[in-house]
């Protein structure tokens, strides 16, 4: 009789330096602290994680695979094959919230769907939908961009993309290398309409946690201070713009077009 295939679980990991009991339910800690067989993005962030949650054995004696930040599809199969093998359960995590949201994980998932394996999904902090809970956007509507071109034109000219597509109602979220933050704060300041609404999430879950939510206008009328320090700090943003009132659409087209009343 073959052996009934273990169960992947996808562990959310901590989004910064906090209890692990203060952002991840009884549950998710007992179904984790019985697992013995890690998919980690990272292997030593893993081990971390493992040792904060108070894994009841030895960080030695987990077997923990590092997949990287783009695993290799080729692999897929042999990480996989402990669960169809010894009928073990394995989890997936990433280097912080949810693995497959803007993290490495998706064709891990998918094959173990097209395996037989079970997956379950634990709870946890996620930061894209913690930003968006927070903004006071649409929360009914949105689109996650992931990261955007590094370079001033190319940057310039995506922002006034997102912030065309947002004028739909669909909030729109992204993220940025933490030591590149100031600078795409600087670059959306500068690119879109003072009216557009801009949230900054920055060290979600942790007790440096700021959550703003106000106009590219406004926010370019703050000081520093008043500011949520963006630097080197890990940060979500979250932008929707505000339609023109009609009356002042159809003013700007007949000015754009040199007429006026018929």
């Amino acid at each position: 009789m073959s052996k009934q295939p273990g169960v992947l679980y996808l562990l959310p990991a901590l989004l910064g330096e906090t209890a692990a009991d203060a952002v991840l339910p009884n549950s998710t800690l007992d179904t984790a602290r019985g697992i013995d067989y890690v998919l980690a993005e990272n292997a030593r962030s893993a081990r971390s994680l493992l040792k904060t949650i108070g894994h009841p054995k030895p960080i030695a004696e987990i077997r923990v695979v590092e997949i990287g930040h783009t695993p290799d599809g080729s692999r897929i199969d042999a990480w996989l094959a402990p669960l169809l093998r010894e009928g073990i359960d394995a989890a997936l995590v990433s280097e912080a919230g949810c693995p497959g949201i803007a993290d490495p994980g998706a064709e891990i998932v998918a094959r173990a769907h097209a395996l037989g394996i079970v997956v379950r999904p634990l709870i946890g902090p996620s930061s894209l939908l913690l930003a968006l809970m927070a903004s006071g956007l649409n929360g009914q509507q949105f689109r996650f961009v992931g990261y955007l071109p590094r370079d001033a034109g190319p940057l310039a000219q995506r922002l006034r993309e997102i912030e065309r597509d947002s004028l739909r109602g669909e909030t729109q979220i992204f993220i940025e290398t933490p030591y590149r933050n100031r600078r795409l704060l600087d670059a959306i300041l500068q690119a879109c309409r003072t009216t557009t609404r801009l949230s900054l999430a920055v060290e979600l879950t942790t007790t440096n946690e700021r959550i703003a939510t106000h106009t590219v206008g406004e926010w370019s009328a703050l000081s520093e201070d008043k500011r949520p320090p963006l630097q080197r700090h890990p940060a979500v943003f979250s932008l929707l713009a505000v339609p023109e009132p009609a009356a002042a659409q159809r003013r700007s087209g007949a000015r754009a077009n040199g007429s006026g009343r018929q």
